[in-house]
């Protein structure tokens, strides 16, 4: 994919955000690039899918239908928060991820929590309405020290790439 189409279909994706899944689940002609993520040596989409408004829209089967549209057309990128609506959109996007498309995912998770127990009980959270027992990797909002339980985390591989390889 050229720089020029890419940028194209990026702009086009931008303003079609409140399309129909019908035209979101448009064909493709050329595969999504991919790049590297840091230093960690995993291959992801060059565009990722945002949680945040898959939680806010009215009909969940809409959601699961433009979740698994994007996985099939070569979005492998899904970023997610463990308080967006809620916790609606990690649901959701567990729900699209089952029937092989979490195989297909590089599955990202923000946390926030202020202390490593707030911080674990975030993760357990997000492991439970996501459906899975891994995250591949989480990041950190706000302030707040939660190392202790990203390492617990780690070293039971339910979060796979973090590790200090950013």
């Amino acid at each position: 994919m050229s720089r020029r189409s890419f940028v194209k279909s990026a702009a086009a994706a931008a303003v079609l955000g409140t399309a129909s899944p019908q035209v979101l689940m448009a064909e493709t002609k050329e595969p999504m690039p991919l790049r590297a993520l840091g230093r960690t040596g995993e291959k992801v989409s060059a565009i990722g899918l945002g949680g945040y408004h898959i939680g806010r829209l009215a009909d969940e089967s809409e959601s699961i239908t433009i979740i698994r549209s994007a996985i099939d057309r070569g979005l492998t990128f899904m970023d997610n928060c463990w308080d967006y609506n809620g916790g609606g959109s990690e649901i959701r996007m567990g729900k699209a991820l089952r029937d092989g498309y979490r195989q297909k995912a590089f599955l990202m998770t923000k946390i926030d929590g202020r202390t490593k127990e707030a911080a674990a009980r975030q993760i357990n959270e997000s492991l439970k309405r996501l459906q899975t027992d891994r995250i591949d990797s989480d990041t950190k909002r706000g302030a707040g020290d939660v190392l202790g339980a990203r390492f617990d985390f780690y070293a039971a591989d339910h979060i796979l790439k973090w590790r200090g390889a950013y």
